[in-house]
């Protein structure tokens, strides 16, 4: 009886996933132009931004074993600070420092948090690295 639940599932999810597929092709294909340009203008500034962030303390790892060597939690603080405000300057670059909308403003909070998340992770998991 589980097997038979599991291929349920499975099936299930598979055929809601080949629906939800054809009607946002559909709706791609009957959208006008300019909000299609719209779309994709501004999904490659996102995946750019994310790649920004994804490697800005890999790049910057010098910094970070230095920092690391200080042992302070204030200067730790400092760097994820640092790269979390440059992070945000970039994403506002990015959309030409305007904003529009509540639901945008909910967005670049989240993200920029996320952001904030990952940078710590990632800087606590280097210098822990570097050390040994």
């Amino acid at each position: 009886m589980a097997r038979f639940l599991k291929v349920l599932g499975w099936k299930t999810a598979s055929g809601v996933m080949l629906l939800a597929t054809v009607v946002v092709g559909i709706t791609w294909w009957q959208m006008d132009p300019s909000t299609r340009q719209s779309i994709l203008s501004g999904g490659l500034r996102i995946v750019a931004w994310l790649g920004m962030v994804g490697l800005l303390p890999w790049a910057t790892f010098f910094v970070i074993r230095r920092v690391a060597e200080m042992d302070s939690n204030t200067a730790a603080g400092i760097l994820v600070g640092a790269y979390t405000v440059l992070e945000l300057l970039v994403l506002l670059w990015l959309f030409g420092w305007r904003i529009g909308g509540g639901t945008a403003w909910v967005f670049v909070a989240v993200g920029v948090l996320l952001a904030a998340v990952y940078n710590i992770l990632v800087c606590d998991w280097i210098a822990e690295k570097l050390a040994s």
